[in-house]
């Protein structure tokens, strides 16, 4: 089925159209592995439907004739407060992988975080990038070749570096499992390659039973964050903080930066929503660094939403990826337009014209 061009694209007006649209043109294999959650989708659910039960208190009579969305992160200024996340096997969804995700990114001013479970090393995609990437690292049971990875991206140019902590074990993705997930032939793990057929301690598993990742180090603690912190010389933040006690912990052992996710309900099922978890967290770490969110932003009230809750900016993840299997980079573009367009729209309804002035003052209490 052939992408489709920028005239169609402009007739697409929400990021749920991109969703359905990708379903139709995507296997059913890919699209499971996509949109599932982990076990009975509980978590993935409540992180839509949690954004949903906010109201928002507006203020009237405010000149909203000009609207600012610019914020600055780390030292780099940023025109919008949406970044694209970590999202595994972009091949997936389009022949080019993340080599086209990098040239959507590039239309739509945003930066990519990179992930390490990629089809194309990173510093493919660190070539044609306009901006710097970030970069998603699991701390691998491989604990050189971990460092060999950090150094790599590193030296391809990679401004930051997110720790994803969430999953130190396997869960059960019944979605994905019922689907038959592999990874088509041809198709690689472009950035841990040299892993090889690597694989969990044997010791660490029942007979009969497999909870361990071939990759991800389920022996991984708070030393590893602080071996980490020494070797990385670049911006260095935790991805997949749900507890305010993580957060200051994070901040205590020198982290840069904070990520609330739940892993898009992938990994523990059952947890809160993110934007219901944000709250305690923003409180606990009181502005000292940013903390971003990710997990079911789908409009850009949600985004508003969000920083009025205490982030700094947000993360989009499946969404991108419906934009990329129906559009390729120009489809990422539609996506990030529209959430960058509902987001400033919401803002002028509500009396903001500034990302600063977004505050919990404009929450229905």
């Amino acid at each position: 089925m052939e992408l489709l061009g920028p005239k169609d694209l402009a007739s697409v007006v929400t990021v749920d159209e991109f969703e359905q649209m990708a379903q139709r043109r995507l296997s059913h294999m890919a699209y499971e592995y996509i949109a599932g959650g982990a076990g009975a989708d509980i978590t993935l659910v409540e992180n839509r439907a949690a954004f949903n039960r906010i109201r928002l208190n507006p203020r009237i009579l405010v000149d909203v004739s000009r609207i600012d969305t610019t914020l600055e992160i780390f030292g780099r200024k940023y025109p919008f407060p949406i970044l694209l996340a970590p999202v595994g096997y972009h091949a997936l969804a389009h022949r080019d992988a993340e080599i086209e995700t990098v040239k959507g990114a590039k239309l739509s001013e945003a930066t990519l975080v990179a992930a390490s479970f990629s089809n194309v090393t990173f510093e493919a995609m660190a070539e044609g990038a306009a901006r710097p990437l970030w970069f998603q690292l699991y701390i691998q049971t491989d604990r050189e070749f971990t460092k060999d990875l950090v150094d790599r991206v590193i030296a391809a140019g990679c401004e930051a570096i997110c720790v994803t902590v969430d999953v130190p074990v396997n869960g059960p993705r019944d979605r994905e499992l019922r689907a038959g997930f592999s990874l088509p032939p041809g198709v690689k793990r472009a950035n841990l390659a040299k892993l090889g057929n690597v694989l969990a301690s044997a010791a660490h598993r029942p007979s009969g039973r497999n909870i361990y990742s071939a990759t991800h180090g389920p022996d991984a603690t708070w030393k590893d964050i602080e071996w980490l912190r020494s070797i990385v010389p670049i911006k260095l933040l935790l991805k997949g903080i749900l507890h305010p006690a993580d957060a200051q912990r994070a901040i205590a052992m020198g982290c840069d930066g904070v990520i609330v996710s739940n892993h898009g309900g992938r990994s523990l099922d059952t947890v809160p929503a993110t934007i219901d978890a944000l709250p305690l967290i923003a409180e606990r770490i009181g502005g000292h660094i940013p903390l971003l969110l990710d997990g079911g932003v789908r409009r850009g009230i949600d985004v508003f939403k969000a920083l009025a809750r205490g982030a700094t900016a947000v993360l989009i993840g499946r969404p991108y990826i419906y934009g990329l299997a129906v559009g390729g980079a120009q489809g990422i573009a539609r996506v990030v337009e529209i959430l960058r367009t509902e987001l400033e729209m919401t803002m002028g309804l509500a009396g903001c014209t500034a990302l600063s002035q977004i505050s919990a003052e404009y929450l229905w209490q």
